[in-house]
Parts: C-alpha cells; structure tokens; sequence
C-alpha cells in the first residue's frame, strides 16, 4: 500500500530593522523551530533577518507568527511555497555581520531603498527601451534564467555587484533602472547602495522574482527559464512548481537537463562547469563519495522492502 508524500509548506522571509539584540535571539528562535520540527536556514544581524525555513502549515505560521511579535521585527517580508519532499536537512541559525553580504558600510535598506514595483505592473516598467533591467543575482542563478532585456552583472558573489555598478556608472546615470533578485532582499540593499552612489531613479520588483512567478500568468510572463533557489528543490518555474535542475553535486552549480545529457557530466562527479577547474585527486574523491552515496541509498531501499 502506497502513502502519498506529505506537502511541507516553505515560508522565504527577511526584514530589515534595527534587531540590536540579535546575539541574544539566536537561542530562542533556535528553541522555537527545534520544537516546531522547523527545518532551513536563518541568518541575524543588527541589520533583521534573512532565510528560509520549512515544515508543516502549523508549524510554519507559528514560526512566522512568533517572529512577527518581536517588537524590533514586526510585520515579515514572506513568500510560501510548497514540496512534497522537506527541501533541507537541518535547522540553522547563524549570527552574521550582514544578512545579505554587500560590505558596504552604513546603508540602512529598511529607509532608503528604491521604488518598490508590485509584480503585476512590473512588465510594463521593464518592457519601456528607456529602462535598463539589472539582474542583481549571481552568474550561475541568472544561467538557470532571467527577464527578457536583463544584463546580467557576471558577478560571482553579491560583495561584486557594487564594483559592476561604478565601472559601467557612466552608462548608468541618468536612466530609469529597474532591479530585480530571488526574493526581494538583495534588491533593497542594491537599491540602497545605488542611492547613496548618487542614482536617483531606481525601482526594484517587490517580492523578487518568486512573487512574480507566483502572481503572473505564463503566458504574459517575460521571465524565461527557471528561478535558482537555496534549497533541495534547486529551482522553480512558473506558479512556483519544482523546476527541472538539478545540481552538480561537486561544484554546486545548477544544470539543465541538456548538461546532464553532456559527456563531461558524471554524477557526484563533475559536469561541463567544474571539469576544467577540478583536479583528478578531487574527481577521485568525489567518485567515492558518490559510490558511498549510491551505497548507502541501496541500503536504504532494501531496509525499506524488508520492512
């Protein structure tokens, strides 16, 4: 007899505040989603909070809910979505310096970030020859998909995205600029830097590309591919359903289903991004991982059909 999959709710969040306590928060939250069976990633700092966390309905609306009353905190930036499969293996919380990582000392995104745009008017905004469409994402994000018209900044990490900005500022100034990332967050710290860089007509689409995603139709949607996300599910498509990439288990890098068909793909190996860069004592490495992995999964479904 088959048992259908239970469906875990998934709850992406961040708030920018003043969260001077945040030290002291790591325990407490921590408590919370270990009780609550919680599993994913929160990161603190005396900027708010970021991440994402999944579990059951319940679970996930009294974890929102209980953040939500911290006076510092309030009301919660939050996108849901659904898995069958629980997307993460563990529950962290992490104390950091930044919840988003730019190393720009002294923007304060929660007061001034750009023009927030709601999905709905977002395709007429970036659809006008006079706007430029910034992705603000990194390069292996942006190779899963992107919005028709986007320039893509080729960073490797978000700490580059300010370095982008100033060598192209001459291109830049004076146009509208539409941003845009995941969820939203990256977006109110670019804005913010951008602001404070001396931009002045600066946008960014409200609840990121997820929100988009989730309230477009497909078929007026400008956005091609699928969108990367920081969790077992790799990516999502339109109406937020599970996406069809996967990651290359070596260098992390998500592939389309044509990269796997590649002859230098091999599982828990390598694949066309990593196999120039990684040296044969790592491939060794990782092909006895894989085999271990492989191992243990076998092992796993013969104790399975025993029971």
């Amino acid at each position: 007899m088959t048992h259908p999959s239970p469906e875990y709710r998934i709850a992406a969040l961040y708030r920018f505040c003043r969260l001077e306590r945040f030290q002291t928060l790591r325990a407490p939250i921590a408590d919370h989603c270990r009780r609550a069976g919680l599993k994913g990633t929160l990161l603190l700092a005396s900027e708010g909070l970021n991440g994402t966390v999944a579990g059951s309905d319940e679970a996930v609306a009294g974890f929102v809910a209980f953040l939500a009353a911290m006076p510092e905190i309030g009301a919660l930036d939050v996108k849901y979505s659904a898995s069958a499969e629980m997307p993460f293996h563990r529950m962290k919380v992490r104390l950091k310096r930044e919840i988003v990582t730019l190393g720009i000392a002294g923007l304060d995104p929660a007061r001034d970030a750009g023009t927030y745009v709601e999905a709905g008017d977002w395709n007429a905004l970036i659809s006008n020859p006079g706007t430029v469409v910034l992705d603000t994402r990194n390069g292996f994000e942006v190779s899963l998909g992107t919005f028709r018209r986007a320039i893509d900044p080729q960073t490797s990490s978000f700490r580059e995205f300010p370095a982008f900005v100033e060598r192209h500022r001459s291109a830049l100034a004076g146009r509208k600029i539409a941003m845009f990332c995941t969820g939203g967050i990256r977006c109110e710290k670019a804005t913010a830097y951008m602001r404070s860089a001396g931009f002045e007509d600066v946008f960014h689409l409200k609840g990121g590309i997820l929100k988009y995603l989730e309230d477009v139709p497909e078929q007026e949607s400008l956005w091609e591919g699928e969108c990367f996300v920081f969790d077992e599910r790799v990516s999502v498509a339109h109406g937020l359903r599970v996406g069809e990439a996967e990651l290359c288990r070596a260098c992390r890098h998500p592939l389309i289903p044509a990269d796997r068909q590649s002859p230098e793909f091999q599982e828990g190996v390598s694949c066309r991004h990593c196999m120039g860069v990684r040296s044969e004592s790592d491939r060794r490495r990782y092909a006895e991982r894989q085999r271990q992995v492989e191992l243990a999964t076998a092992r796993g479904k013969a104790r399975h059909i025993g029971g």
